[in-house]
């Protein structure tokens, strides 16, 4: 649950680490935070170029943010930061963008695409198979608040990118 100090809500960091609000539900804030992902990514998946300098810029951004509310909130990676959520997102997500029309996989609907890659990320992100555990447990500040959820949408993206290749050929 995120209870936060009172004047909490006035730290634009508070905001910005949120994902704009979206890491703020009591419940299941990655979750969430994921979902919120997919709202600028219908967008950035027509601009792949912009999706290629969001994702760095968001996950610098991200290790600023966590940072800069050490001093709301004093744990290394409070639930409500969810920009690495929308980092491990897109990177699940980025293959849809540049590899699968050069493997003639472009043919998946949008949501279904956006659907089976936020289940594919939700998945590695909480059960955290190794390195991502590993970086979980052992990287620490703002670069290890991102990075495991950086690892885990690489784990998800080449999942995606398999059930794609196997739906396509058996279905």
């Amino acid at each position: 649950m995120n209870t936060l100090p009172k004047g909490a809500y006035r730290n634009p960091w508070i905001w910005i680490a949120s994902g704009l609000g979206s890491g703020l539900s009591p419940k299941a804030p990655g979750t969430f935070g994921s979902l919120a992902a997919l709202i600028p990514y219908f967008w950035l998946r027509q601009h792949p170029v912009w999706l290629a300098i969001a994702m760095p810029i968001v996950f610098l951004i991200g290790m600023l943010a966590a940072r800069k509310i050490r001093d709301v909130i004093p744990r290394e990676d409070p639930g409500l930061l969810v920009l690495d959520e929308w980092v491990g997102q897109w990177l699940t997500l980025a293959p849809a963008v540049w590899l699968w029309p050069m493997l003639g996989l472009s043919a998946w609907p949008l949501w279904c695409e956006m659907l089976v890659g936020f289940v594919l990320f939700r998945t590695f992100d909480i059960l955290k198979p190794w390195p991502v555990s590993w970086a979980d447990r052992e990287l620490s500040g703002g670069f290890g608040a991102m990075f495991d959820d950086a690892l885990a949408g690489v784990y998800a993206a080449a999942s995606l990118t398999t059930v794609a290749l196997l739906a396509q050929r058996w279905l």
